[in-house]
């Protein structure tokens, strides 16, 4: 699968270095929807990625969606691509053949959906089961930090529903709506970083390139830090889920929301300290990553939520279990 994967990778870090950039960032943030790279998006059957292949997909799994993903935060892609591929791969992995168009997942407690005014389609988990609905009326609104169009949909009469797989577990939407975030805040993560190094060895103070004072040297070093660590972290949840399911990989996926939601609050704070005053200006493309990276952080569950869960399941398995849970969790899997 690495292969598919691969090719997928390629494919979209062309097509987003082509079309994706801080003019499209900004006319997003108008409300302007970006009709043709959506077109170029579904004209490579990526909404469909997580299909299986005999119903038309590529058959990814969560792993290889999450480096699809990691791509999608690196370009600060103002479409809800990811969303539409997991709303798609729960339906395949219930059974129920995901229909053409935009696919919104619906998770619980979240106040909207990123671009609800185009879904044609909702996806959730209800009481035991795994649901479609067309998307009826809808209530335009704005998330406040990236500005991007945020809408409330009312559903229509239940199209189809399946009993919900166990792999996918009660709280399969908001699990895989905070692998999402995680992916795309590593992504979005690499694209300031380059942004600051790029900036920092061009920008002079007394005669020299700010970036060779050892000040700002340490600042991108620890910023590089927390990129890398994320990436790891995001990398490790898409394979536990993968190898276990979304229910199997709570621990993991929560370990990447809260790492990546971490290296978001750090990593603005590095970027705009280097940038200075510039790159809080409309003109500079920096505030169009680090504002959406915020939003991330909240959505499907800030750092609060995930940790919480992650010491409520700990203290539920005992002191005694940490330890492997920290390290042999595959090992006692496959036992």
């Amino acid at each position: 699968m690495s292969e598919i994967r691969d090719i997928l990778v390629e494919q979209v870090e062309r097509l987003l270095t082509d079309q994706s950039n801080p003019t499209l960032l900004r006319a997003a943030e108008t409300g302007t929807w970006p009709a043709t790279l959506w077109a170029e998006i579904e004209a490579l059957g990526l909404p469909l990625a997580m299909v299986p292949e005999e119903q038309g997909g590529a058959g990814l799994g969560w792993g290889d969606a999450a480096a699809v993903w990691h791509v999608l935060g690196r370009h600060g892609a103002p479409v809800p691509l990811a969303e539409s591929m997991a709303a798609a791969g729960i339906l395949a992995t219930a059974g129920i053949a995901p229909p053409a168009g935009l696919l919104g997942l619906v998770v619980p407690r979240e106040m909207g959906l990123p671009w609800g005014r185009q879904v044609e389609n909702l996806v959730g988990i209800l009481d035991g089961n795994v649901v479609l609905h067309p998307a009826t009326a809808h209530k335009h609104g704005l998330q406040p930090i990236s500005r991007l169009p945020y809408d409330g949909r009312v559903p229509g009469h239940r199209a189809a529903a399946a009993a919900l797989p166990p792999a996918l577990g009660p709280d399969g939407a908001l699990l895989a709506g905070a692998l999402i975030h995680a992916a795309l805040i590593a992504g979005a993560l690499e694209a300031v970083l380059d942004m600051t190094l790029d900036y920092a060895n061009t920008r002079k103070q007394f005669g020299r390139a700010i970036g060779g004072f050892q000040a700002v040297q340490q600042l991108l070093a620890r910023c590089a830090g927390e990129v890398a660590a994320t990436g790891v972290a995001v990398a490790n949840a898409g394979r536990a889920a993968d190898r276990r399911g979304l229910a199997g990989a709570e621990f993991e996926i929560a370990s990447a929301k809260v790492v990546a939601g971490e290296a978001a609050g750090i990593a603005a704070d590095i970027t705009h300290q280097v940038h200075a005053a510039i790159g809080f200006t409309d003109e500079h493309p920096l505030h169009l990553f680090t504002r959406r990276m915020w939003a991330w952080r909240d959505s499907c569950g800030a750092e609060r939520l995930w940790a919480r869960r992650i010491g409520d399941a700990a203290l539920a398995r005992g002191g005694d279990r940490l330890w492997a849970d920290l390290t042999s969790r595959d090992e006692e899997t496959a036992a």
